[in-house]
């Protein structure tokens, strides 16, 4: 079985701004992903997230070519369902982690896939989901 990887907001908002080490660690990645050796996911609500804040620092337009970018890598792009939205709802509830990262987390419990972010919040849950912390440089 291939390793499985989820990209969180954090993640990918690292690799649009080039912030290094982190941007290089998603980029092999994608590289991987690409060679097929490794699956990549990213939940819709993540993917949200990043698109609205490149539309609210860069326009909406730059957004939604930012949308069309991702769209193109080779990473699997997953809707919810309310059987997630609602374990998404336990985790923010049971953790006091953002709406948003809940869904990271949820998405990578779900897929069996270690979670890609260097977010605090969801650092903190090393141990209850697979995670591998990023980082940039400051």
């Amino acid at each position: 079985m291939k390793a499985s990887f989820v990209l969180d907001a954090w993640a990918l908002l690292a690799l649009l701004q080039q912030e290094e080490p982190a941007a290089s660690r998603v980029r092999q990645l994608i590289e991987s992903a690409y060679e097929d050796e490794i699956m990549l996911f990213v939940s819709i609500i993540n993917l949200g997230e990043v698109v609205y804040r490149v539309g609210k620092v860069k326009g909406e337009e730059d957004a939604w070519e930012t949308y069309a970018q991702i769209q193109q890598l080779p990473l699997t792009i997953l809707s919810v369902t309310d059987e997630v939205v609602l374990a998404a709802v336990g985790y923010k509830i049971r953790h006091s982690i953002s709406y948003a990262d809940a869904f990271a987390a949820v998405t990578s419990q779900r897929q069996q896939a270690i979670l890609l972010t260097g977010d605090p919040e969801l650092v903190r849950l090393q141990g209850i989901i697979r995670l591998e912390q990023l980082v940039r440089a400051h």
